[in-house]
């Protein structure tokens, strides 16, 4: 079972090994998504050019986790016309009139295509569960309904790389503090940022039990350290590249 209390927030690369591992990924990545594009051949005995499975990558984490810094290297290498990066905030209230899944679909990526999330319908057993916006019958339904709608979409052939980011307590308060006095930064400071805060242990207590009952063959978790933003960065984009290789049949051992 993956849990927090195992995860090693102390682990980081050196500086100059964390740039060259992350150069090496994301030039890997992009041969990766210029195949799933159809764009290249694969490197597969196959050959010839055609469209990949749909690669969909999903971030959360505790905010100021550096979400968005993660997206930023996973996706900046890449032709912004063969990568959608789709953000989700509180439903609408239309959205709401709706199954909560209902409005996930519509940015799902088909063959050939790609989606990065950051945040997704794991909001209903995390933020809705702790803050009282879905019902105790609602998010506990939830979760036997989020398995089964990856696992639908990974039988379709879906790639689905799931990351939860995770900062210790002190990590957070430190980049609050940092944003707080950066007048071009202050912006991504909200005061509902810092109510969630002072409901962490609420929310580790919702993390652990989504990390333990959605973590499942098909589509699994991948919990990465990220007090160190530029460790957690390489780990990032090389977990997408080995789960994109995978699914193709790559020999990543043999790319050195």
């Amino acid at each position: 079972m993956k849990r927090l209390s195992h995860v090693d927030l102390k682990a980081t690369l050196p500086k100059d090994a964390a740039l060259e591992r992350l150069t090496a990924a994301q030039e890997r990545l992009l041969r990766l998504r210029l195949t799933l594009g159809g764009q290249i051949p694969p490197e597969t005995k196959k050959g010839g050019n055609q469209l990949g499975p749909p690669l969909c990558v999903v971030f959360e984490g505790w905010d100021a986790s550096g979400k968005g810094g993660s997206i930023k290297r996973l996706v900046d290498h890449l032709d912004p016309r063969h990568v959608r990066v789709s953000q989700f905030a509180a439903p609408t209230y239309d959205e709401k009139r709706h199954h909560f899944l209902w409005r996930f679909w519509p940015v799902l990526p088909g063959w050939g295509g790609m989606t990065v999330l950051d945040r997704s319908w794991y909001g209903r057993v995390l933020v809705e569960r702790v803050e009282g916006f879905a019902t105790d019958e609602q998010w506990t339904r939830a979760y036997d309904e989020i398995v089964e709608f990856e696992r639908t979409l990974t039988a379709e052939g879906m790639i689905l790389v799931k990351f939860w980011l995770h900062i210790s307590s002190k990590e957070q308060l430190r980049r609050f503090n940092d944003r707080a006095g950066d007048p071009l930064r202050s912006w991504k400071l909200t005061d509902e940022d810092w109510r969630n805060r002072e409901k962490r242990p609420q929310y580790k207590r919702a993390v652990e039990e989504m990390l333990a009952r959605t973590d499942h063959p098909a589509a699994p978790w991948h919990v990465v350290a990220a007090d160190d933003k530029p460790t957690a960065r390489v780990v990032v984009v090389e977990t997408v590249c080995a789960a994109v290789e995978a699914a193709l049949g790559f020999d990543a051992a043999a790319k050195g």
